[in-house]
Parts: C-alpha cells; sequence; structure tokens
C-alpha cells in the first residue's frame, strides 16, 4: 500500500474515531496485534470476568487467545465439549461480565454501529448488560453511512459466515444475500447503535488492517 492510499485512510479512520467520541464511545486506533494486545490489557484488569461474542477478528488477531491465558474469568462459548444448554448458560451469564468483546459488521464514519445477528446474543451484550462492551474492528468495516452498512453486510457479512457456518441459504451458494426465507438465516435481528447513553462503555478499537467479515 502506497503512502497516499495509506493516508486516505488515515483520514477516513481519523473521522470515525471523532465521531465515535461525539457519540460518547471510547475509540482508538492501534497499528497490528502487539499494539492491539496492549491496550486490551489497559482495558480491562486481571481477574476480570471477560466474555465474547461470534466473531472471526477476535480469533485472526488473538484476541481469544489473550482472554485464555489464565489471568481472566474467560467464559469461554468455543470450549471443546460444550453442549446447547452450556453456551445458553455463558450466553446469559455473558451479561453480568466486566467486559464483553466482540466486533461490528459495519463502523460509519458518522459514529454509529451496525450488527445483524442470527440469535442475537451478540447485539443484546452490546446493548445492554456487560460493564465494559470492546469492540475489535479492521479498518476494513469502515463505511461511509448506514446505506453502506447494509449493503456492506448484505454482500460481505452474512454470505461469508453463512459460507463459514455451513448454512443452508442462497447466499452460501451465490456469494450475495436475496433477503431469503430460508430456515437456516442467520439475518434475523438487526442493530444500529447510534449513540451510548453511558459514557465509554463502549470502546472501539479500529486496527490497520483487513480483518474479519
Amino acid at each position: 500500500m502506497d503512502q497516499n492510499t495509506t493516508w486516505v485512510i488515515e483520514q477516513r479512520v481519523k473521522r470515525t474515531i471523532e465521531n465515535l467520541e461525539k457519540n460518547n464511545m471510547e475509540a482508538y486506533y492501534v497499528k497490528d496485534e502487539n499494539e492491539l494486545h496492549k491496550k486490551i490489557c489497559e482495558l480491562i484488569n486481571e481477574g476480570d470476568t471477560v466474555s465474547v461474542g461470534g466473531s472471526m477478528t477476535l480469533f485472526e488477531t488473538g484476541v481469544i487467545d489473550l482472554l485464555r491465558n489464565g489471568k481472566y474469568n474467560f467464559l469461554d462459548r468455543s470450549k471443546p465439549g460444550l453442549t446447547k444448554d452450556d453456551i445458553k448458560e455463558l450466553y446469559r451469564k455473558s451479561f453480568c461480565a466486566d467486559a464483553y468483546f466482540t466486533s461490528s459488521n459495519a463502523i460509519t464514519e458518522d459514529g454509529a454501529l451496525y450488527n445483524v445477528d442470527g440469535t442475537g446474543n451478540r447485539v443484546a451484550a452490546m446493548l445492554y448488560g456487560p460493564d465494559k462492551v470492546i469492540v475489535v474492528a479492521g479498518v476494513n468495516k469502515i463505511v461511509k453511512n448506514l446505506e453502506e452498512a447494509i449493503e456492506r453486510n448484505k454482500s460481505i457479512a452474512a454470505p461469508a459466515n453463512t459460507k463459514r457456518l455451513n448454512k443452508k441459504t442462497p447466499c452460501a451458494n451465490l456469494g450475495y444475500c436475496t433477503d431469503c426465507n430460508s430456515p437456516e438465516r442467520i439475518c434475523n435481528e438487526y442493530v444500529l447503535i447510534r449513540r451510548q447513553s453511558i459514557k465509554g462503555r463502549i470502546k472501539v478499537i479500529l486496527v490497520g488492517k483487513s480483518l474479519g467479515y
């Protein structure tokens, strides 16, 4: 990536961070995984109860491994051997977590978070419950406005996730959304977080690379 393209991205990041702050969300920019891990360790304390939403970004950046290092009470939804009832209980316990980690399907330059869920456990925790919500996202998730956020989910996030989850939906075959009525549809709960009433509860960490879906 040449310096001019880098400059354009930096300006988008700057605008997005400024507007997230205006909307009562803390926002940070880090260059890579090392800086990301340092920032996370500044935002949570050893012994904290932490949980996560489904996110490829958290795996790609090593955040899941960081939370598994034994310093935190990690409600690990990906732990081998869990039953459906175990996972359901972890989802409920997540509402009482000190910190909830997730990514976002899209982040608008005017400082909003747009997310689409299958069952709603992720967006529910983002909206209410955990003391802190820490959103980790690559700069590829930044979009101009809500219209672009909706389109990003339909053309990238939803098809990629249905493919990953082996869902029997049209987008898993076509690579784009058809607004289907499939029994295995994963786009069910649509949530736009425009602003936070509790200042700083949501903390957005933008990472200077392309991550997740």
